[in-house]
């Protein structure tokens, strides 16, 4: 659609008495025509995130209290023993007080070759401030990254760098050298094992745990219910209330 086109459109919309012919000062007119080009301009401006300079995937959903639509937490006033579940198909964390679902949030677990073990498991270990002893980059004498992203245990360190281990804040060790810590989701399994959480949850989970809380891996979704309060081991329907 040309300049003139759409500025006759929004010319006959705002001001229809006038786009029948009434004639206008000069002055005035200019004015006019300056703010329907503006006008013209705003709604350019506002379809920009649709266009394939802005796609919607890069830009964070607003609905979501830690901007993924799924996490949440609700558990600043409530008692009991605390208890994690994480549901590796589902790639989430669900976070019970006695039985009721307080927390659920988002994660990214281990992929293929490094998969995060099923099973029981308990906190082991709070670390405010972990890094890894495994995993990092290859740094020179000035911190510039030689090479990234680096296993010690496979990656041979070139000659004159040194190895600098990837920040996990918030750790909650699990199990061996795996964890759940804050840390980058994709939105699929891309971890060396460990479990990561958004920033914000992986504090809500590391200030209300403490070394013995129960933390059950699953592999698989229980499918003859959906992810609710959890008593013991079993799933129990959403709404259903049990204090133990």
């Amino acid at each position: 659609m040309g300049m003139n086109r759409l500025i006759d459109e929004r010319w006959r919309v705002a001001f229809p008495r006038l786009a029948k012919g009434a004639v206008l000062p000069g002055f005035s007119g200019t004015v006019l025509v300056v703010c329907l080009i503006f006008l013209t301009g705003c709604a350019n401006e506002r379809e920009w995130p649709a266009s394939p300079f802005f796609p919607a995937g890069n830009l964070a959903p607003s609905s979501g209290e830690y901007g993924d639509e799924i996490s949440y937490w609700n558990g600043g006033q409530s008692g009991g023993k605390p208890k994690i579940v994480i549901d590796l198909e589902q790639q989430r964390a669900y976070f019970y007080r006695s039985g009721r679902v307080v927390g659920v949030s988002v994660v990214s677990t281990g992929r293929e070759g490094y998969d995060t073990p099923s099973g029981e498991f308990r906190i082991i270990q709070k670390d405010l401030n972990h890094v890894s002893s495994i995993y990092g980059d290859y740094v020179d004498r000035d911190g510039q990254v030689i090479m990234e992203n680096v296993d010690v245990q496979k990656d041979q360190r070139p000659r004159g760098t040194v190895f600098r281990g990837a920040a996990m804040p918030y750790f909650l060790r699990i199990h061996g050298g795996i964890g759940m810590h804050a840390g980058y989701l994709p939105g699929y399994p891309a971890s060396h094992g460990c479990i990561r959480l958004p920033k914000e949850m992986a504090v809500h989970f590391f200030q209300n745990v403490t070394v013995g809380t129960p933390v059950v891996v699953r592999q698989e979704t229980p499918q003859e219910h959906e992810p609710g309060p959890l008593i013991g081991d079993k799933y129990l329907p959403l709404g259903a209330i049990m204090e133990r």
